[in-house]
Order: structure tokens, then sequence, then C-alpha cells
């Protein structure tokens, strides 16, 4: 139980294109119900000490210099950084931006992932082919030791699902920009070491942030870096991926099979070659959703540290993009 600040009257404004606002604000009065918590309308410049936010407009925040803390409603903020990037001053200067690490992502990440690790795993796109050919035939299986899952990315999401996996009994390995450690879970980091890291994947999991140095990461020159007729999984955006170069290599036989989850236009244009490739399959972002009453014990834990001098967490690094 979350306890709740007591004193003073705090304001908190709160805006998202299409969240339930009614859930928001009700939820957030009840955990802290001396505060004053607000939906932002254009017009409104009154003061605030807290803003929950996605692809907040412009005036918004541009001139709220005085804010605690804002909280990004999602745990990728590349969207934010982006409006920021565009229209500066969208972020006023100074103040911390937030986000959601987790908040019941991480276990709808790995529902999701060992899905498809398990579909790829026994075979299931193969079995799946054979059928459309009216063709029964037992193929060899993979072994556990043999099929080597990489995850790209060892967030909070990535270091989830990593986990899971090698509990799972799989031989898992990681990377991502800095070093990290996960029971089970072998690590590489760093530019030098992500050749190392690819050579032995069978299979392929995405979660990095998105940033300006993972556009496009990817790519044909990455996929042939693979063990042959690897399978690739994308849970983290779609601008990670070259589309044209996924094609090629599936064509050249770098990957058999791609899970898609997230695409650089959302919704998927009707006539993209994903939709009827015969070894893509696609989801519609749905992989994980932020959990609202996860999400704000989150956010008023938050609050309560900043409120007590202390060093809130998930603060975003303005300078790496996460």
């Amino acid at each position: 139980m979350i306890k709740m600040l007591e004193e003073g009257t705090m304001k908190i404004i709160y805006y998202h294109p299409f969240f339930d606002a009614e859930t928001w604000i009700n939820g957030m009065k009840a955990r802290l119900p001396n505060a004053n918590i607000r939906i932002w309308e254009p017009g409104d410049n009154q003061p605030a000490d807290y803003a929950m936010v996605w692809l907040p407009p412009y005036e918004m925040l541009a001139s709220r210099n005085h804010l605690k803390g804002i909280f990004a409603l999602g745990a990728g903020v590349d969207a934010i950084l982006k409006q920021e990037q565009q229209k500066p001053g969208t972020l006023p200067a100074g103040v911390p931006v937030m986000r959601l690490e987790d908040t019941g992502m991480g276990l709808q990440m790995q529902e999701y992932a060992i899905a498809k690790v398990m579909y790829y795993f026994r075979r299931m796109d193969d079995y799946k082919r054979q059928q459309s050919q009216r063709l029964w035939k037992q193929l060899p299986s993979h072994s556990y030791d043999n099929f080597v899952i990489g995850v790209l990315g060892a967030g909070a999401l990535g270091g989830s699902v990593a986990t899971k996996l090698a509990e799972l009994g799989f031989n898992v390995r990681c990377w991502s920009r800095s070093q990290k450690e996960f029971n089970n879970v072998e690590s590489f980091y760093g530019k030098d070491q992500l050749s190392d890291f690819l050579k032995e994947c069978h299979l392929l999991i995405n979660l990095l942030p998105y940033t300006p140095e993972t556009h496009g990461i990817l790519n044909f020159s990455l996929f042939e870096q693979l063990k042959p007729s690897s399978y690739l999984i994308n849970l983290a955006r779609g601008a990670h991926l070259v589309d044209q170069d996924l094609l090629e290599a599936i064509d050249q036989g770098y990957i058999a099979d791609a899970t898609l989850d997230v695409f650089a236009q959302e919704p998927l244009a009707g006539m993209h070659p994903f939709w009827t490739h015969p070894r893509i399959s696609i989801t519609p972002h749905i992989a994980a959703f932020t959990i609202p009453n996860i999400a704000m014990d989150t956010i008023v834990e938050n609050i309560q540290r900043i409120e007590k001098g202390e060093a809130p967490f998930g603060v975003v690094d303005m300078n790496s993009g996460y």
C-alpha cells in the first residue's frame, strides 16, 4: 500500500491523446487524495508541480520550467524526445523526464516472447508450411544447447525476457550498450562485441530502446552475421528494422522466419509485402500494454521520492535517449 502524501496541495496536470482520462484521474486521486489533479486543456497556464503526459502539445509544457518532474506514460520515450528534437522547448529545460520502466509490461513481453520462441523451437513454422503443401513429414528437433537465443537490449524489458528464457533452460545471451549481468545469461556489450554476440544466435529478439544510434540496426549486415536460417522477433520499434533488408535476408536464407509486432508506420499499409509474406507473421503492436494501476503506483512512488529529496528512478538521459 503506497503511503499517501498528507501535507500541502500538490498540482498535477494530465494529458494523453487516447488513454481513458477518467481512469487515470480517479486512480491518482485515490492514491493522492490531497493533490489537485486535472486534465490539461489548451489555454491552461495555471501552476503545476508534476505532469503526466504522452505526446503533449508544445504549449502544454514549454513554459513550465518550475515543474518538479514529467512522467512519460510509456516505457519508450522516443516519441516525446522526437517532439523535443523537432520543436525545441517542448520539454522545459532542467525538468527531469521519467519513463515507466515496466508497469506490468515485462510479464507481457515474456508471454509474447515465450509463445513465439516455443513456436520456432518446436518448428511450428515449418509444420505450418508443410500443412499448406499437405506434406506429412517429421523434422529433426532443435536442442536447447544449440538453439542460442540472443536478446538485443538488456534494460527492464530485455532483461526480463532474457532471464525468463534462461529459466526455461534456453541458451541465452544479451547485448546492450553497457555491460549487464543476469543469472545464466551471457552478456555482451558495446559495438566491439556485437559481432561476437550475433554469430552464435539462432533466434534474435529485439528489445532495444529506439535512438538515432539504433535506427535501422536490424539490417542485412546484421542478419548475415547470424546463424544461417535464423529467426527474428521484433518487439521494440519498427524503425529499428530496414524492411527491404529483411525481405532480402529471407530470400537469401539468412532469416528463416520473422515475427513483427512493431512497424515504422502504423497501421501497416494495406499493400505492404509483410501482410502476405509466407515467412513473416505480424501482430498489431500488442506485445505489451501499460497497466494503469501499476503505472500509477510507480508514478506516486517516484513523486514521494522527489518530495523527500531523494533521487527518482527511471530518469531519462536526454543525451542517450533513454
